[in-house]
Parts: structure tokens; C-alpha cells; sequence
């Protein structure tokens, strides 16, 4: 028996698609399984103590999709309560514990030594976790288990990480109660692929996910997309980095949903590059039932593009908005402000072209998480050995420690660049202004989306949909 735990506890809640593909995979293996889901159950502790004290498993799986909020200044980090969740479980089950996730397969070795589980696996949990159920059963070989992480002899080992390619996922989605997270969350997920082979300076998908695009089926996606929508279900958001990364793959996945002729019974967003993005693919999605787009925009400053090592322009960001607002496709430009170049004339210079290519809304992110394994990693780590840590933001002392959240803010932005930033935007309600103080803030006007209670109670009212087209919403109402 294997039992898998979600423990995100981020409100509004967000449905481990994960998790319920995971469950899939190994139920398909001959593996019984089950689901204790954390995040709808009003005490959490309660409801471990109660599922074990009547069950017996012989593999604890963790879904960690989190490690921190993302978010400065509010820095919330989530790994020592996994901890205390490990701590809890050892008490109830002599079972090992594995875990798995995004959170978790950015920092595998970091967060195996913090937490002490027994095993982690590094990327896809769909074919180590039946591998390493196997191998516990017998030949204990844990060396054959793709993207293991274990203990031997007092080190952490690490297999390569788990990307098979191309992959294949359920498509029943039954493990998790989707529609739950429908009516509480405002969305379900689903994924058309994993891994990103582009090279952004910040970016940790590649890290988790595999460092190029591994691509499912088509019909797959669609044959998912219609079981959700059987659970009553119709509005969904992309989980993946970016949809038209590779563009061939979007249309492809489009063209399928339209065969289907599911564009006119659903409802869907999706997170994208600004190119490659024209007239073609932009009238496929919106045919195809996309109703928004969160484009990854960073910037308008050239020279900003460039240092993060985006492939877009300034112009592609304006063609983008164009073809959204000609296909009733809804547009929201996210912007990484404050990285490394940036000064108050380059913030300036991109909140002036938002304004004047007029998307929806745009996010003025201040602040870039650093990750290991990242290029910013290299420049944060030989600035503070040089004595020129002016730029790193954090909430602990002593040494760099990139499992805990740490920013990297411009010190060109001076000492309140937050406050830089919301001068400039000057009142504009297109714009998700950065926080300057979290107490402060009024959740609607940033888009911080964790503990958020103007969206969680708009969802309990009934809005459905991307956060940042409900926060959209709330703020012309």
C-alpha cells in the first residue's frame, strides 16, 4: 500500500495535479494506493493521526509543490513545516517516507538533509515511484530507481533526475477531488508537457522539470481535458512553463481540442512566451476555448531582455497584447522587476511601454528569487564573497543559503524601491503594484496569491479563473 500526502496548504487551494497523476501511474503497476489530501482537511494534524491509526503502508509519498512563496517582501517559507510533518508521521507509521514535487525537486539534497525523510526522487514521480516500491520489495537495487535521492553510509546520493521522455499521464484524474478544488480554488490544472529548454538567468523549471520540452500527446491532453469536464469542470489553467514553448506543440494540442469541438464547453488559461506567438496560433487557442494569457514579460528595457537572457523583444510584447485583444483572448504581462542592470530609468522605461501597449493588467514583481543550479547563483554567490551583498534581500543571517528565500533587488533602485516603483506606476489599476509592507497591502491590488482574502472570498462567491483575471475583476468592481 502506498499512501501519498499533499501537504500545500496555500489558500486559495491548488489541486496536486501531481499527485493524481503519480496515483495513476502506480495504481497502474499493480500498486494499491491511496490519497490523504491535507489541504481540504480542516485540521491537518488530526487528519493524519486518524488515516493512520486505522491503515497500515508500506510507502509514505510527500508532495511538496512549494518551498517558499516566491514572494518579497512576505518571504514565507514552507520547508520547516514539512519538517514537522515528517516528525508527525514518524510517530504514526514505521513506513519509509519519499518525497516528490516541484518544491521538493529543486533543491533535492538540500531538502532530504533538512527534513530527514528517507528517500526523495528528482523529477517525475510517475516511473521511480513504482520502481522504488519494487526495489523495497526485493532486490533493494536503489541505484535502478530513476532520480533517487537516499542516504547510504552517512552521504546523500542522487541518481540522475527522473524526465522520461516523451511522457504519458493518466488522463482519468480520479485520485484527488478535483471539483472540490474547483469550487474553493477556482481552477483545476492539467499539464501538456514538462521541461524548458530555454536559458532565463532566475528560472527553476528546468532545475525540476528537465532542461528541454518533453511532449505529450495530444489526444491525451484533450482525452484529460473531457474528463474533467465530466467531474463538472470547465475552466482550467495550463500548468505548463510556457505553452507555445515549443510552438508546433501548442498548435498541435489546439488543433485536437478543436477536432473536439471543446472550445465551446470550456474555459482555459495558460502561461506563455511572447513569442513564438502570430495571428494563427493566437485564433487556434481562442477557437479552442482560451480566455487568457499570462505572458512572461519581464521587461521592456532591451537591455534588461538581454541580461536575463530572454529571447523576446519589446516589440513582440506589443504584437502579443494586438493578437489577444483581436481574438477576445484576456492578456496580463507579468514583469520581473529589480533584477540584475535594473535602475530606476530601465523601470521607468518598461512601465511606460506597458502603458502604452495597454494589456489587461500587468505584474510589477519587485524582487528575483535565486535558485541554485541558476546563473543567479553564480553572481549572488561571488557578490557576497566580495563583500557587495547589497542586493540580496533576506530574512536570515550568516552565510547564502538558497533553500531558504532569498531576492536579489537592484541597490540602483535605492533604499525603497518598492515605493520606486508604485511612484512611477502612479495609481495606473492596470498594474499589480510590488508590496511594500505585506500588513499594509490590500490583497487585491498584488497578486501575491498565497493567504489572499479578497480572491479566496471572490471564489467563495463564484469567480472562476486565472487569479490575475479575478483580482482584475474585483479591482473595476
Amino acid at each position: 500500500m502506498l499512501t501519498l500526502i499533499n501537504t500545500n496548504r496555500m489558500a486559495p487551494v491548488i489541486g496536486p495535479i501531481g499527485m493524481d497523476y503519480v496515483a495513476a501511474a502506480v495504481q497502474q503497476a499493480g500498486i494499491e494506493v491511496e490519497v490523504l489530501d491535507l489541504a481540504l482537511a480542516e485540521e491537518p494534524e488530526e487528519a493524519i493521526k486518524k488515516h493512520f491509526s486505522t491503515r497500515e503502508s508500506e510507502l509514505v509519498g510527500i508532495s511538496f509543490r512549494n518551498a517558499d512563496d516566491c514572494f518579497w517582501p512576505s518571504a514565507d517559507w514552507f520547508v520547516p513545516t514539512l519538517k514537522d510533518t515528517i516528525q508527525t508521521l514518524r510517530g504514526l507509521t514505521e513506513a519509509p517516507i519519499v518525497l516528490g514535487g516541484v518544491g521538493y525537486s529543486i533543491f533535492p539534497r538540500q531538502i532530504l538533509k533538512y527534513t530527514n525523510a528517507d528517500f526523495g526522487v528528482w523529477g517525475d514521480g510517475e516511473t521511480a515511484v513504482p520502481a522504488l516500491i519494487h526495489q523495497l520489495r526485493g532486490p533493494r537495487r536503489l541505484t535502478d530507481v530513476p532520480g533517487l535521492v537516499w542516504r547510504e553510509n552517512n552521504k546523500v546520493r542522487c541518481n540522475p533526475p527522473s524526465w522520461p521522455d516523451p511522457i504519458s499521464l493518466g488522463t482519468a484524474r480520479r485520485f484527488i477531488d478535483n471539483l472540490s478544488y474547483f469550487q474553493q480554488g477556482g481552477q483545476c490544472g492539467l499539464e501538456t508537457k514538462r521541461g524548458c529548454n530555454r536559458k532565463c538567468i532566475y528560472c527553476a523549471d528546468p532545475l525540476a522539470k528537465g532542461n528541454k520540452p518533453r511532449l505529450r500527446n495530444p489526444s491525451q491532453v484533450a482525452d484529460e481535458f473531457q474528463s474533467l469536464l465530466a467531474q463538472g469542470i470547465d475552466v482550467l489553467h495550463l500548468c505548463d512553463a510556457e505553452f507555445n514553448v515549443p510552438g508546433d506543440h501548442a498548435y498541435s494540442v489546439c488543433a485536437e481540442l478543436n477536432r473536439r469541438s471543446l472550445g465551446n464547453k470550456i474555459r482555459w488559461y495558460t502561461y506563455m512566451s511572447p513569442s513564438p506567438f502570430d495571428a494563427e496560433l493566437a485564433e487556434a487557442m481562442a477557437r479552442a476555448g482560451c480566455v487568457g494569457i499570462d505572458f512572461t514579460g519581464d521587461s521592456a528595457c532591451e537591455s534588461v531582455l538581454r541580461t536575463y537572457r530572454q529571447r523576446h523583444r519589446r516589440e513582440d510584447l506589443a504584437e502579443a497584447v494586438r493578437l489577444c485583444q483581436a481574438n477576445g483572448i484576456a492578456v496580463m504581462i507579468d514583469l520581473l522587476l529589480g533584477g540584475p542592470g535594473e535602475t530606476p530609468q530601465t523601470v521607468r522605461e518598461t512601465i511606460d511601454f506597458m502603458k502604452k501597449i495597454d494589456p489587461d493588467c500587468a505584474g510589477a514583481a519587485l524582487g528575483m528569487r535565486v535558485y541554485p543550479g541558476t546563473a543567479m547563483e553564480q553572481m549572488v554567490t561571488e557578490e557576497f564573497q566580495e563583500g557587495k551583498d547589497g542586493n540580496i534581500r533576506r530574512k536570515y543571517t550568516g552565510p547564502i543559503d538558497l533553500l531558504k528565500p532569498t531576492f536579489y533587488i537592484s541597490r540602483a533602485l535605492g533604499e525603497r524601491p518598492a515605493e520606486l516603483v508604485r511612484d512611477i506606476i502612479d495609481g495606473d489599476e492596470r498594474f499589480f503594484e510590488p508590496a511594500v509592507e505585506v500588513a499594509e497591502d490590500d490583497g487585491a491590488a498584488n497578486y501575491n496569491y498565497n493567504e489572499n482574502l479578497p480572491l479566496t472570498l471572490a471564489i467563495q462567491n463564484g469567480a472562476r479563473g486565472a487569479y490575475w483575471h479575478i483580482l482584475r475583476k474585483l479591482r473595476k468592481s
